[in-house]
């Protein structure tokens, strides 16, 4: 069977203060067309259809209109989560009769422990869900991490997995050693929202969100798909695409990418304030694309943002290289500082940061005294 992998379309996405709906029903418009060349057996969204719990209309109404095409006229059965950037209950709102017409959208961790099958394949779809959400739900106080959750889920999904079918995993995660953007939302601090790729080894292809490239982690079996467009100049580098998989009876599978193109691209460009207005320059460029620009003059600039943007009208952000480089010096000579401050100094600052009271002499001496009988207990070892 053939199935499509997308997902993080962060509809109604704001981007330096710009609403990129418009640009993502361009985006969608491929992936439609996509749908209607291959005309898969399945498309599967892993996660943040929208960027935020209460989207605006325009991301609803365009989504509506996207899914209504793919899974009504087209007549392809669609297998969507909720992500950690999207409203659960919202998504699921519906979901009973959505499946009259094999649309299947889950926001409920309850409702992942039975596949949905399709010509053969078990497809598990499995919702963003806090660890303390798990843990309630399958009443497991060991819960504490990601990791912990997702371990616990799979192995609820195991005890009745069929191992002689193919079976795929739907999730939205931040595997162990994945490569992040600044588009993605953090899930927890520290390490405690990762999940290691070992816990998805049951299963055939497990098709992930969260991430926004597809060449964010290298497995041979858990994928991400990547985001549908970029979202951040961090992701400028990136090419953009869906994953295509063609699945055999054994579970096999064979994968192809289809890149999506934009409108107005996401890009970085870096020069002299003459020579990017140079028009022999910038007729070898395409002006209304997303740019954040780097300045290297090092003189007083007037208005330099408004002379560029009447060349480049989509400047989102703009800088100046001599002003990172100064940015870097200061860090470097602010850590030097900070290294030959001894211990003293330290819990001093931290004492004064943390509290309103003062650090009077006798809690400095009372403080040296601490530190000195540490020191000499550590040399003595």
């Amino acid at each position: 069977m053939k199935f499509i992998h997308t997902a993080d379309w962060h509809l109604g996405k704001l981007v330096h203060g710009l609403y990129m709906t418009e640009d993502q029903r361009i985006m969608l418009q491929q992936f439609i067309e996509l749908v209607k060349v291959e005309q898969p057996d399945a498309v599967i969204i892993a996660g943040d259809l929208y960027d935020r719990s209460i989207p605006p209309t325009e991301a609803v109404n365009l989504l509506d209109e996207v899914l209504y095409t793919i899974n009504v006229e087209l007549n392809t059965p669609v297998l969507a989560i909720s992500g950690n950037h999207d409203s659960a209950e919202r998504l699921s709102f519906g979901s009973s009769w959505y499946q009259k017409n094999r649309f299947f959208l889950n926001g409920k961790i309850e409702n992942s422990f039975t596949p949905i099958q399709i010509k053969g394949v078990n497809f598990y779809l499995v919702p963003y869900c806090e660890p303390v959400i798990v843990r309630k739900v399958l009443g497991d106080e060991s819960i504490v991490s990601h990791h912990d959750a997702m371990k616990a889920i799979v192995g609820k999904i195991e005890d009745s997995l069929n191992m002689n079918e193919p079976n795929v995993f739907v999730g939205h995660s931040f595997v162990l050693g994945g490569k992040t953007t600044d588009s993605e939302r953090i899930l927890s601090v520290g390490g405690s929202g990762c999940v290691g790729a070992e816990v998805f080894t049951s299963f055939s292809y497990t098709a992930l969100g969260h991430l926004h490239s597809p060449d964010a982690i290298k497995h041979q079996t858990v994928k991400y798909s990547g985001s549908l467009m970029k979202y951040s100049f961090s992701e400028a580098k990136q090419k953009k695409s869906v994953s295509i998989i063609e699945m055999q009876e054994d579970g096999s599978f064979t994968e192809r990418f289809h890149t999506l193109i934009p409108q107005k691209d996401m890009r970085e460009m870096e020069g002299y304030l003459e020579e990017l207005l140079d028009l022999s320059f910038y007729q070898q460029q395409k002006v209304d694309d997303y740019l954040k620009i780097t300045l290297l003059d090092e003189g007083a600039l007037m208005d330099p943002i408004q002379k560029l943007r009447q060349v480049y009208p989509n400047v989102l952000h703009l800088e100046r290289k001599i002003e990172l480089v100064d940015r870097k010096k200061k860090v470097a000579m602010e850590m030097r500082q900070e290294k030959k401050r001894n211990e003293l100094d330290l819990f001093t600052a931290f004492y004064e940061e943390m509290t309103t009271a003062s650090f009077s002499q006798e809690k400095q001496d009372w403080m040296s005294s601490v530190i000195n009988e540490v020191l000499r207990g550590e040399s003595s070892k």
